[in-house]
């Protein structure tokens, strides 16, 4: 833990030092650029996806680092990116490691081998975690601590405060830990996926007369890692102490006559992705429910451990773990970073965090009551989080309530068991209304609270199916059926994010209201593909995955490339999540040869190498991180001035375009000159965003001289939201 005699001086020096470590980070290795081969599947033009996510994560570490930012704000950075790790390791590392094991090496279009990715993780990770404490030891507690927010280490506590901490230990603690022993009777405990654990050495025997010399200490999950002191044990300011502090302090009343040698914290990650024989699935909810246990006791694929811990105990423990060293990481802190986040409901400092706002409402929906009204005079376009995720719930509940609506049907990814668009569906299956509910049960980390959904939506009356076995329902659809006079009116809206009313103040991200005819017939048939069966229905105004998206992609490019070619504005600007599919990177080279003008604004992994000279010089990718996740799926194509423009649930990866059910929906008129607008914001950024560049490293963008910072989404938040 940092000292709290640190000077902002010190803080500055660190923070400087930090930021120059950039240089030294390992990057993908470079290509040979002198002599392009013109094979377009050569592995050199690809970077591998696995270092690609990573190098992401890095950047999310970055923002810790950024000054312009409120403090508690770049605590979250800090933090987000141990959650990220944690998932990282969990299904990226954990499938690297499965081919390993079982001698199944697949290797990508980058050609790199599982072992030379894993060595290059290691590189990496080993890297960005050391800073990642340091960041934390030299910088960030420091200056919470100049703010007045601290962590109170043991070795500082005040007698009162050390016997209100035992009373807390004995009435809180006590009843629920259990220390476990090491010897034949009691062997090595299974250890669920994550949870914060202690190694033991003990001195003695016990009243059974073993002496073991070892034990283990979990943590109990149900209680906070992060505790505060009352305040009037203390002397102003936010007091913190650790739930590891106090094990730590009380370790010997666990193990009573005998003496506590030392009090290790560790950490495993597991194997936490699920996998399914699909042609062996009678029932996907079953298999499912089956399954979900297994993962908190999958493979060991991470071991953390406090850096304090003597050698001899980390080795008993990779033993245990069957790791090897390279898979131990030795930390200068907390194991369990990501429970540091229960600080932002601990400490209350507005000044700390960045201004609230309240999300925007265009005039036609704010002073109309009737959506259906409002929806029959004109479309509506909506950005989350600078405008408000309100009238898609408020669709859903005059839905609900309306007597001429007939039928609801609905795609549910992500949204929560409590959610206001699941209270929604429920209150109409009950009022009558047929409908009928697409829930994807394999939303990965979502899977028990999506089974306890469709449990309550069936409860409820609602139609509830889990789409295509084999093919996750992606796609972000609401159909909305009314009787109007002698006929019945589809309203339907279409979204790039989840419904998800909380991550609409997260996540950015495109909703689409309409009561176009076509749009509806449409977003119909899809429905029907994944309720009943049948051959392939031609849409009229809505691309779809897995049949004609992809393909969609490749028409819209080659016809910039003819367009280069014959003199006529070409440009192509793709703002999505991930760039990992082969055939649509191959393509995006043949454009750039062809002079297309490529920008790429792609906020986590691409494999596509830009720069590269008569291969991707056209090209220029970019990455913003900033206040919100960046999560809109938009693809823009000049059509030699008549721009098409298509908003998606599908980022250009293999999944999304090949194995998903997912949907992309044409804009026009002032819809698609408002996302070439916004889309500029995103190009022009150049204080949040990076740049990608052929070795696969990133840099990031700095305002040039007499030039004023611009973000792109706090242009946004000034434009749509309300102060």
């Amino acid at each position: 833990m940092a000292d709290a005699e640190h000077t902002e001086q010190d803080a500055a020096e660190a923070t400087v030092a930090l930021r120059e470590s950039r240089e030294i980070l390992p990057t993908i290795e470079p290509i040979d650029v002198d002599t392009p081969p013109v094979d377009l599947k050569a592995s050199e033009l690809y970077i591998n996806r696995e270092l690609s996510h990573l190098q992401f994560n890095v950047r999310v570490l970055e923002q810790a680092l950024d000054e312009e930012q409120p403090l508690l704000e770049r605590l979250m950075f800090l933090l987000i990116f141990s959650s990220n790790l944690d998932e990282f390791f969990e299904i990226r590392v954990a499938e690297q490691m499965r081919q390993l094991k079982y001698g199944r090496e697949a290797v990508g279009p980058d050609a790199m081998h599982p072992q030379k990715v894993l060595e290059k993780i290691r590189e990496i990770c080993e890297v960005n975690v050391d800073r990642q404490y340091r960041i934390l030891n030299d910088i960030m507690l420091p200056a919470l601590e100049r703010e007045g927010i601290h962590f109170v280490r043991r070795g500082a506590w005040t007698p009162e405060q050390r016997a209100w901490v035992e009373e807390y230990f004995n009435e809180k603690l006590l009843p629920v830990i259990s220390p476990i022993g090491l010897d034949p009777s009691h062997p090595f405990p299974r250890l669920v996926n994550k949870s914060l654990n202690f190694m033991v050495e003990l001195e003695g025997k016990d009243a059974f007369g073993r002496e073991t010399g070892m034990a283990i200490i979990p943590a109990p999950r149900s209680l906070p890692r992060l505790i505060r002191l009352p305040d009037e044990l203390c002397e102003g300011g936010d007091n913190l102490i650790f739930l590891s502090s106090v094990i730590h302090e009380f370790a010997d009343t666990l193990f009573p006559g005998m003496q506590v040698k030392g009090c290790y914290q560790f950490r495993i990650t597991r194997n936490a992705d699920l996998t399914f024989d699909f042609e062996e699935i009678e029932d996907l909810a079953r298999t499912l429910r089956g399954e979900l246990h297994s993962r908190k006791f999958g493979d060991a694929v991470r071991l953390e451990v406090d850096g304090r811990t003597p050698s001899h105990l980390i080795e008993f423990l990779q033993e245990e773990f069957s790791l090897p060293a390279e898979h131990v990481y030795r930390v200068t802190g907390p194991v369990n970073l990501t429970r540091l986040m229960a600080v932002r409901d601990l400490v209350e400092r507005k000044d700390l965090r960045w201004p609230p706002f309240t999300p925007g409402l265009p005039n036609k929906l704010k002073n109309s009551d009737d959506i259906f009204a409002a929806l029959k005079r004109s479309d509506q376009l909506l950005q989350h989080p600078f405008q408000s995720f309100s009238p898609v719930v408020d669709l859903l509940r005059q839905a609900a309530k309306d007597p001429e609506v007939v039928a609801i049907k609905q795609t549910l990814y992500r949204t929560g068991v409590k959610s206001d668009i699941v209270n929604a569906l429920v209150e109409a299956a009950r009022a009558g209304k047929e409908v009928t509910v697409v829930i994807e049960l394999r939303a990965r980390f979502d899977e028990e609270s999506n089974l306890q959904l469709a449990s309550r939506l069936q409860e409820a009356g609602c139609l509830v199916v889990y789409g295509v076995v084999g093919y996750k329902t992606h796609a972000k659809m609401m159909l909305v059926v009314r009787r109007e006079g002698n006929k019945l009116v589809r309203y339907c809206h279409l979204g790039t994010g989840n419904y998800h009313s909380g991550t609409a103040r997260l996540y950015t991200d495109y909703s689409y209201m309409t009561a176009d005819d076509q749009v509806g017939e449409d977003v119909h048939k899809i429905f029907q593909q994944l309720t009943g069966m049948g051959k392939i229905q031609k849409l009229q105004k809505l691309y779809n995955a897995p049949f004609t998206l992809h393909a969609k992609m490749i028409e819209l490019m080659q016809n910039e490339m003819r367009n280069a070619k014959a003199g006529k504005e070409a440009h192509i600007i793709i703002k999505v999540n991930g760039l990992t599919e082969p055939k649509l990177i191959r393509v995006l080279y043949e454009a750039s040869q062809a002079g297309v003008k490529i920008d790429l604004i792609i906020r986590g992994m691409c494999r596509l190498r830009p720069g590269l000279p008569g291969i991707s010089e056209n090209i220029r990718v970019r990455s913003i991180i900033g206040r919100f996740l960046e999560h809109t799926r938009v693809y823009w194509f000049a059509n030699a001035g008549k721009p098409t423009v298509i908003c998606s649930s599908a980022d250009w990866m293999e999944r999304n375009m090949l194995n998903r059910v997912e949907t992309g929906f044409e804009l026009y008129g002032k819809h698609a000159e408002r996302i070439r607008n916004e889309l500029g914001y995103y190009l022009q950024d150049n204080c949040q965003s990076w740049e990608l560049h052929s070795d696969g490293s990133y840099t990031l963008s700095q305002p040039a001289e007499g030039e004023e910072r611009f973000s792109a989404q706090q242009q946004l938040l000034n434009e749509l939201a309300n102060s």
